[in-house]
């Protein structure tokens, strides 16, 4: 390679960042070598398949692990050293259709000049055909659908919000209280005050969306629309198995412990459930879901166990045809071996082409369907033993995993304690909150394999001291030891002080002096600004009682944005009382709400309810952020 490497723009780095993210389907922060030509082609540089081989070659040669697999910044560094050369212009990807991949410039306001994007035809496909299945029934969406996977209609669809709301709700139930979705009479404001509550609270699940405005998918820019209908599908495929769910103790193996189970990746959780099936079988286990599934014989034995474990279980009476593993032909055995899915109604997100050419993103939704449909009673899987219990993820600890994975943190959080105790994340954390790090000091994967531990308690060393010297965060009796051994309460207490700075740093940005708010200046300022609108309801503290009704919320929602609020669907108390059921009710309004008139909220409906002073803290600062930047204009 050439000395002379030529350097790299934000732009183009985000841009790279996009296109790793995009094939990194686990979040791992790696790529397998195999996924190299498709990282190519994301990344909008497109290079022969030999040149593929002969990068990946040099690359294996020199990787001292010999795990061959590639990180960001590594790719980062082959794409440079090949952009270097004058000869990859020759392969520079033009504006054409090829290999199923559309190709198109300019379409992101964050890029330079002339930056190619691109999208893959068959994820159109795919998650229109899911789309169109999953919400055939909506009234509200009866408009736009069924759309047709054929052409451009998904990038208009998403236009009025209605679409990207209702798909959200549909991954993650209750997300959106639907009385707030604006359907009808749309304008151009309403219509943008729809796909502003649905980039809230697409981040509020966890997705990244911080590159993403509702102008972009106003104007239907295609990359933007699937990276994020990517996300929040994945949500709905992943939540049973990123919470973890009983069945899946089956899963476990006689060498492991609990805390090692959940800390794996729900990619991992697949692969483990998909190869405890064909062990079951008598056949071949898969290590991915692209190169080792591409023959469709993985898939077909997974469906036939599938249908014995629920003849066994009396609850499906299909038989698997199995004749399709002796048509020579991948494309014809692998619409064969679709045709059984279908039997099973598992006929979703994979074309034969898709499943021939190893598409991982669309091979891993499949499987992931499959689970969801037909996971079973995991336990008899495992010879019917039962070995421990999995402790329910709270809401607390739920809403502090989406807020980092909203962030984009990398790998993904599924774990809060185990996903963090080598430091990386909480390192991450702290850039999102301006608290500098020293990365020389900072160890990264892959560890080696004897001392891998002393190096991950040197980052939890390093990410307390931080907190302690540079953000003064109170750390009273914690220790790197406590971060790297996964200790809930001192985790907990580490992040809440991340989200609280990160929470009210939107207000430096009003001339409130950032994380040195205190908690009564957000107090004070509620209740002046219900006082000057003449509302009724003042509080106390973030503990007071009458949280629980959400009309403190409702009203400075209303004081921060006239009209918003539709009084008829707000429950008031009756004799001095108001139901729990009328409480939660008002707890859904008033999140969605918040979110809609632009507050990015992460707290939940049951924080308003049970009154959690911290997630209340948080709810009534985005809504003071946003409040004062409204008032600025």
């Amino acid at each position: 390679m050439e000395n002379h490497i030529t350097q790299i723009s934000r732009d183009d780095l985000d841009d790279l960042r996009d296109a790793f993210n995009k094939i990194d389907v686990d979040n791992s922060g790696f790529v397998s070598d195999f996924e190299l030509q498709e990282l190519f082609r994301e990344a909008s540089f497109s290079i022969p398949g030999y040149k593929v081989r002969e990068i990946v070659e040099i690359f294996i040669a020199g990787d001292t692990n010999k795990d061959e697999k590639i990180s960001f910044e590594e790719f980062v560094s082959i794409f440079q050293e090949l952009k270097s050369k004058e000869l990859s212009e020759t392969f520079r990807k033009s504006v054409k259709r090829r290999d199923g991949i559309r190709s198109f410039g300019g379409t992101s306001g964050n890029s330079s000049e002339g930056t190619q994007h691109s999208y893959s035809d068959e994820e159109k496909v795919a998650f229109v055909n899911w789309i169109n299945k999953a919400l055939a029934k909506d009234k509200d969406c009866q408009h736009l659908l069924p759309m047709n996977p054929d052409d451009e209609s998904l990038f208009t669809s998403v236009r009025d919000g209605i679409l990207l709301c209702k798909m959200i709700n549909h991954s993650q139930p209750d997300t959106i209280d639907e009385r707030v979705i604006n359907t009808k009479k749309l304008a151009t404001f309403t219509m943008t005050e729809n796909l502003v509550l649905a980039l809230n609270s697409a981040s509020a699940i966890g997705c990244t969306v911080v590159s993403i405005d509702a102008h972009d998918l106003m104007a239907g820019k295609p990359h933007l629309v699937l990276g994020l209908l990517w996300q929040v599908i994945k949500v709905g495929l992943f939540a049973d198995i990123e919470m973890k769910n009983e069945g899946l103790i089956g899963l476990l193996t006689d060498e492991e412990n609990m805390d090692e189970l959940m800390s794996l990746s729900p990619e991992e959780l697949l692969l483990r459930w998909v190869n405890r099936h064909l062990r079951n079988a008598g056949t071949n286990t898969i290590s991915n879901f692209s190169e080792d599934i591409k023959d469709s014989r993985a898939y077909f034995h997974l469906l036939e166990q599938i249908a014995l474990q629920e003849k066994q279980e009396h609850k499906l009476r299909v038989k698997i045809d199995m004749s399709g593993l002796s048509v020579r032909d991948l494309d014809q055995r692998a619409e064969l071996m679709l045709q059984q899915a279908a039997r099973l109604d598992c006929r979703q997100f994979v074309s034969p082409h898709d499943v021939t050419s190893g598409n991982s993103k669309l091979n891993m939704a499949f499987v992931a369907n499959l689970y969801n449909m037909h996971h079973g009673a995991l336990k008899q899987i495992n010879g019917g033993s039962s070995i421990g219990t999995i402790e329910p993820e709270t809401n607390e600890e739920k809403t502090f995993r989406n807020w980092m994975n909203s962030l984009g943190v990398s790998p993904h959080v599924n774990h809060l304690y185990w996903d963090l105790c080598d430091g990386l994340i909480i390192m991450q954390l702290y850039e999102k909150v301006n608290v500098p790090v020293d990365w020389k000091k900072v160890n990264n994967p892959p560890y080696p394999v004897l001392g891998a531990n002393m190096k991950k308690l040197e980052n939890c060393n390093y990410a307390v001291k931080l907190g302690r010297d540079v953000a003064h965060f109170s750390l009273v009796g914690i220790g790197g030891e406590n971060l790297n051994e996964g200790s809930r309460m001192h985790t907990l207490a580490l992040v809440w002080q991340l989200m609280r700075r990160y929470t009210v740093s939107v207000l430096s940005d009003q001339g409130q002096g950032g994380e040195k708010v205190e908690d009564q200046v957000i107090l004070d300022w509620v209740n002046k600004t219900l006082s000057q609108k003449r509302k009724d309801t003042q509080i106390s503290s973030f503990k007071d009682k009458l949280i629980s009704t959400s009309l403190p919320v409702i009203d400075l929602i209303d004081a921060i944005a006239p009209g918003t609020v539709k009084w008829d669907m707000v429950k008031r108390a009756q004799r001095g009382v108001l139901k729990e059921a009328d409480k939660l009710n008002n707890a859904k309004y008033a999140i969605s709400l918040a979110r809609k008139i632009g507050a990015r909220v992460y707290a939940q409906p049951e924080d308003l309810v049970k009154v959690n002073p911290k997630m209340v803290m948080t709810l009534f600062a985005s809504l003071m952020g946003h409040g004062l930047k409204k008032a600025r204009r």
